[in-house]
């Protein structure tokens, strides 16, 4: 399926909503799941939840940011916020101000998937990740084993730097030989190969676990694959293991000869049913979008947490590959066709969205 352009009205912003000249924008898997496969879609859609770009108007309750301010961040929740458009209105505490150091292309790999890894850890593997971190800090759960499935993974990369900050020093992850001393030198202790076929007896094996009767009791899946994460996770996970799975889950991928032509990906949404987990494993779904509940990370992810750790180098943006194209549609299309393609391993696919 084609990506293709559509007039939108431009929002004037009110209250506390700035309007943003959109000028980069990374394109997501869920991009391709909502395109490919009709997740989470109400027509009209517009695609993209990064926004990296200029402030140009503001509503008459904004205090933090005013016109001519670098911004970016995660907009995700209505048409006037996506970030597939040349302007977006959006609520301020959704946007963070630009470092001095960063350029919008780095700080546009952040937003949504270190907001996930935020609401992933603190949320469904209820670990600690107290903000300011104190100085000195011990997390509880310090030396335990915590296994990051798809280390390479954009959400994987930034789920290692931040367990290192806070102290965490049992982090396992898996990712293709090629990236294996990235992920080491984010803080990972051990890094296993997802390709190979010993790849859970390896990981069953591992000194690091011995210590934890030789098992794992906290595990993120950056993947969400019913064959490629969920069935090898399903027999590392011993009983009392939390596992959080990001969604949506791909069950199946798209096959020739089916109504159409071609039949689309099959998406699930209950983790639990997707494989055979052993009793007492507690396996949920990650839903990012429910992040703002939270009201200390509604006031305080986005517009201080995220910026400082970027500022302060704490977090190292993903590499990023710059997708280009005569106009808007064409650089959408083409980083649409590359995801689809999977040409992407550890890296962002960037693109700027306004002409100017």
């Amino acid at each position: 399926m084609s990506t293709h352009a559509a007039v939108v009205p431009t929002v004037r912003p009110i209250g506390d909503e700035v309007r943003v000249k959109v000028q980069w924008t990374a394109s997501t898997p869920l991009d391709l799941h909502q395109n490919d496969g009709g997740v989470l879609v109400t027509h009209p859609q517009v695609l993209g939840d990064g926004t990296a770009g200029t402030v140009v108007e503001v509503g008459d309750g904004v205090e933090r940011l005013k016109v001519g301010d670098q911004v970016f961040g995660f907009t995700w929740r209505n048409q006037k916020e996506k970030s597939h458009q040349e302007f977006c209105t959006v609520p301020s505490y959704l946007l963070a101000k630009l470092p001095p150091n960063s350029t919008l292309q780095e700080a546009i790999t952040l937003p949504n998937n270190l907001v996930t890894v935020f609401h992933a850890l603190t949320t469904d593997l209820s670990l600690s990740l107290p903000w300011p971190r104190p100085n000195p800090y011990t997390p509880e759960h310090a030396s335990a084993p915590i296994l990051i499935w798809g280390g390479s993974s954009s959400v994987g990369q930034y789920a290692i730097q931040i367990l290192s900050y806070y102290g965490y020093t049992n982090i396992l992850t898996t990712s293709s030989v090629a990236h294996h001393a990235l992920l080491k030198s984010y803080g990972a202790k051990e890094v296993f190969d997802y390709r190979s076929k010993d790849v859970v007896a390896d990981i069953l094996s591992c000194p690091s676990i011995k210590g934890y009767g030789g098992k794992i009791p906290f595990i993120l899946d950056c993947i969400g694959s019913k064959e490629g994460s969920l069935r090898p996770l399903a027999r590392i996970a011993g009983g009392g293991a939390r596992v959080a799975v990001l969604l949506p889950v791909l069950v199946r991928e798209k096959e020739e000869g089916e109504e159409g032509g071609k039949g689309g990906p099959v998406y699930g949404m209950d983790v639990k049913s997707e494989a055979e987990w052993r009793e007492g494993v507690d396996v949920r779904g990650v839903r990012t979008h429910f992040y703002l509940e939270n009201p200390f990370f509604k006031e305080k992810l986005q517009p201080e947490i995220m910026p400082t750790l970027l500022a302060e180098g704490i977090v190292k943006p993903n590499r990023y590959r710059i997708v280009e194209g005569e106009t808007l549609l064409k650089r959408a299309q083409a980083a649409m066709d590359a995801l689809r393609r999977k040409e992407v391993s550890g890296e962002r696919l960037v693109w700027r969205v306004s002409e100017e």
